[in-house]
């Protein structure tokens, strides 16, 4: 059985290692590693088996600007679980977990960048169509949005901006 659960302290080698080893690189860990030395307020959720940390999932701050204002969402991701439990429902779980937790902590929009048959299981939905666009030029299909409220996402338009670490991966 797997447990999942907020990101503890010392955790920070094993979750780098799950990053690196999911993504067969280090840019994923490096961006993990570095957005929590920001300081910025992250949620950060590991999922264990038998007390060996086996996946990861990052949700930080992202802003969705337009002309008329600014918008606070969250960005998911990175999410990471090692090769050998891939499969096997954990990053769902994770996925599942974060979008509590972002609820928990007020927020009420979540944008992902990932692969558009997986994270419409979970409510996300074409971005762009709703008029909010990543800042970077991507297929429409693969930048999403979820609202975790009712009505969250009413005006809600413009172009969402992850910190600028991310412009690293």
């Amino acid at each position: 059985m797997f447990a999942v659960r907020m990101e503890r302290s010392g955790e920070k080698a094993a979750i780098r290692r799950v990053n690196e080893y999911a993504f067969a690189r280090q840019n994923e860990a490096d961006l993990v590693d570095a957005m929590r030395d920001t300081g910025e307020f992250i949620i950060s959720i590991v999922a264990l088996h038998e007390e060996q940390l086996v996946g990861h999932i990052l949700f930080t701050p992202v802003r969705i600007e337009s002309k008329t204002g600014t918008n606070e969402a969250m960005g998911l991701g990175p999410v990471a679980v090692l090769p050998d439990y891939q499969n096997q429902g954990i990053g769902s779980r994770l996925i599942e977990k974060g979008l509590l937790s972002c609820q928990e902590n007020d927020f009420t929009v979540v944008v992902v960048l990932g692969h558009s048959d997986y994270y419409p299981r979970f409510g996300f939905v074409p971005a762009k169509p709703l008029g909010i666009q990543w800042e970077h030029d991507v297929p429409e299909d693969v930048f999403m949005v979820k609202a975790l409220v009712d009505n969250a996402l009413a005006g809600v338009t413009g172009v969402a901006k992850y910190h600028p670490i991310f412009n690293g991966v």
